[in-house]
């Protein structure tokens, strides 16, 4: 799996499309080309589900900007929601442990101290469950593809969605290296960019590779009935 998809984004005509990546990423803080570079992101889980095994051009920049802010929500919203839940149970906890006092309020107080703590397995969870939803909403083009629990539960308990979700760290740990070395001169701090794209573009080739594997609703969301064959049917 590492293998394809460190080979994923230099098949074909790569060197145009780490260039266009990579300048989206320079102009990252315009905001707009980073919603480019999430719609890119996307139409590569598109075409790694569907068995593509090029990665996708950069055209129909409108189609590439819709994906990318829809993209943009289902993360925050995977994120949002739970990081204040989080907060709210921490901050309640800590709350009745200053207001009771004594060793119970101060037992109440270590409590919270430990859910803070608890802060990395929730960031976590929002690094496990994100690429998956976005998985599903670049497969089926619905936004509630992204939350249907019957169609990314197969994907979240597998063995190979795990795999493809550990991998990518170290990935990310040879891109930040790279990253690193090159922001000594000045030249090589303007390639970060680019080596980032390849590194994301790896990334979620993996991801789309591991959802692909397990979650067989993809190639058939309805099951045999759809196609009138089951139960006594007849293929029409």
């Amino acid at each position: 799996m590492i293998e394809d998809g460190l080979s994923y984004p230099m098949r074909e005509d790569w060197v145009g499309r780490i260039v266009i990546g990579g300048v989206l990423g320079l102009l990252s803080v315009f905001v707009i080309p980073t919603f480019a570079v999430f719609g890119y992101l996307v139409r590569v889980l598109e075409r790694t589900v569907a068995g593509d095994d090029v990665p996708p051009a950069f055209d129909d920049w409108g189609d590439l900007l819709a994906k990318g802010v829809v993209a943009v929500l289902i993360a925050l919203a995977y994120s949002v929601v739970p990081l204040i839940a989080y907060g709210v149970v921490v901050s309640v906890v800590v709350g009745i442990g200053s207001g009771i006092g004594g060793d119970l309020g101060a037992l109440i107080g270590l409590t919270g101290a430990l859910l803070a703590v608890a802060f990395v397995p929730v960031l976590f969870f929002i690094y496990y469950a994100v690429p998956a939803a976005l998985t599903a909403y670049a497969v089926r083009g619905e936004v509630s593809a992204a939350f249907d629990a019957g169609l990314l539960k197969p994907t979240l308990f597998s063995a190979e969605y795990l795999l493809a979700v550990l991998m990518p760290l170290l990935i990310s740990v040879g891109v930040f290296l790279v990253s690193v070395v090159l922001l000594v001169t000045i030249v090589g701090a303007v390639l970060v960019p680019f080596v980032q794209f390849y590194g994301q573009v790896a990334v979620f080739r993996m991801f789309g590779s591991a959802f692909a594997a397990v979650n067989d609703r993809i190639e058939d969301p309805a099951g045999p009935e759809a196609d009138g064959v089951g139960d006594g049917g007849v293929a029409v």
